[in-house]
């Protein structure tokens, strides 16, 4: 019945059944689920309403998909269900240059969108590291960020607008212009548990006039980062400011050629853009900086080759962390800027007191720490150490005034944490929110808050 109504819906070729075709869509980067009871690939808003509301006249749970490539298992079904894949939801529906913006549509790969808007001379600032794969309705309900929200900020600062489907398959919209309550803020980072995401008004950004990219070699890590809250605090904002550890800095060396020191114990990329006439003092400024902390060597790429170079690395570090164990688990936390080293030291006696390896990669800029667990997941004694020195860095950022996921999301991998976080009371304000928007919990179940968190239950 389910199948047959979702086919006369919206066609045989966007309902997919088989075995083979639902066992792709039962898993993320981060975890695998149980498989859904059919996977749809709507072409339009209209689509995905009409499967929303078949959705509910059957009491299937509805999971929305973009590219598969969270890591938090936010688009994992948990109960079966339907879930809306985007893969053909992917076109720039508008350009509007003169008001710098464009509307997309969920399913458009992130890098594609800067791109398209390249020759407009404007560019769209959310970059995660996976943004040649990751995208803008995956970005939007994990609220992503990327090295450069440092400067820009992350995903909810570019978002101007939402096209919604509910939980009844109407179709609403939200503005940053609406008067009243912040639903677009509200809907960005839900994990698609308030709504499904159509479209979205994005903002795009001016091209900078010139952008240069440093690169400063140091002897461990704790000085890199002591470094990176020497330049905030001299009221200098880089673009972005990234730090790779020795481990992650010759694995990146080794997969892609791309001209990092590997006898340094930390590297700092620091990106500045904006106007040629500033960079001369930038550079200035921040090379003193660095050195005063105990930089050892310090390199300005010289042209957009090098600068992309450098980058490519940096974007890879996760994929080329492959050459050293079978398997990661990648941290996201985030701590106090200033609270760097203690972090960094509460990561590597996390990893050595379970006698694993780990890497690691951060914005430090923003403080958000992306350890890389490395394990093989055939040895029982390593799954579990990793598991452990997880939440032993998570309880780590949190006595440091941080909090579980900068970037990531909760998903399914953190939810139980979230009482670490928040209060009952704070928790039930959530539950009650989301009971407004879902209270069904039919879209996306299982999902952020704990089990049994309803809004009766935490009260």
């Amino acid at each position: 019945m389910l199948e047959q109504r979702l086919i006369d819906a919206i066609g045989p070729d966007a309902v997919k059944t088989a075995p083979e075709d639902l066992a792709v869509y039962a898993f993320d980067a981060y975890s695998e689920g149980p498989p859904p009871a059919a996977v749809v690939l709507p072409a339009s808003t209209r689509d995905v309403a009409a499967v929303v509301k078949i959705a509910r006249d059957c009491g299937e749970p509805i999971v929305a998909r973009g590219a598969g490539t969270g890591l938090c298992g936010a688009a994992v079904p948990t109960q079966g269900g339907i879930v809306v894949s985007f893969a053909r939801m992917n076109r720039v529906l508008e350009i509007d240059a003169r008001n710098r913006r464009a509307r997309v549509q969920p399913g458009l790969i992130n890098l594609e969108l800067s791109k398209r808007v390249a020759a407009n001379g404007l560019f769209y600032a959310p970059d995660p590291s996976s943004q040649k794969i990751s995208t803008i309705g995956g970005n939007i309900g994990t609220n992503a960020g990327g090295p450069h929200c440092l400067s820009y900020g992350t995903t909810v600062n570019h978002i101007l607008g939402l096209e919604i489907i509910d939980d009844s398959g109407e179709v609403f919209t939200t503005s940053l212009d609406d008067p009243g309550y912040d639903l677009t803020g509200t809907l960005v980072g839900s994990e698609g548990t308030l709504g499904i995401v159509g479209s979205a008004w994005v903002r795009l950004l001016r091209a900078p006039e010139s952008t240069r990219v440093w690169l400063a070699a140091f002897g461990d890590v704790e000085s890199a980062s002591e470094a990176v809250s020497a330049i905030v605090g001299a009221g200098i904002v880089p673009t972005a400011l990234e730090i790779m550890d020795a481990v992650i800095t010759q694995a990146v060396e080794t997969a892609f050629h791309a001209g990092y020191p590997t006898d340094a114990g930390a590297v700092l990329l620091i990106e500045n853009a904006g106007f040629e006439d500033d960079m001369a003092y930038a550079e200035r400024e921040i090379e003193r900086i660095v050195k005063s902390h105990g930089a050892i060597s310090w390199r300005s790429a010289r042209n957009a080759a090098e600068r992309e170079a450098l980058w490519a690395g940096r974007k890879g570090a996760a994929g080329a962390v492959g050459q050293i164990a079978p398997n990661y688990y990648i941290q996201d936390v985030c701590v106090p800027r200033t609270k760097l080293p203690q972090a960094l030291r509460a990561v590597t006696h996390a990893a050595r007191s379970n006698g694993i390896e780990v890497g690691n990669v951060f914005h430090a800029g923003d403080g958000n720490l992306h350890p890389l667990l490395m394990y093989d997941k055939r040895d029982a004694r390593q799954v579990g150490a990793v598991i452990e020195a997880g939440n032993e860095i998570l309880g780590a950022a949190i006595d440091l005034g941080g909090t579980i996921s900068g970037e990531h999301g909760i998903g399914f991998e953190k939810r139980e944490t979230l009482t670490r976080v928040f209060t009952t009371d704070d928790l039930a304000t959530m539950a009650r929110v989301r009971d407004v928007f879902d209270p069904r919990r039919m879209l996306n179940p299982e999902k952020i808050f704990p089990s049994g968190a309803s809004c009766a239950e935490v009260r």
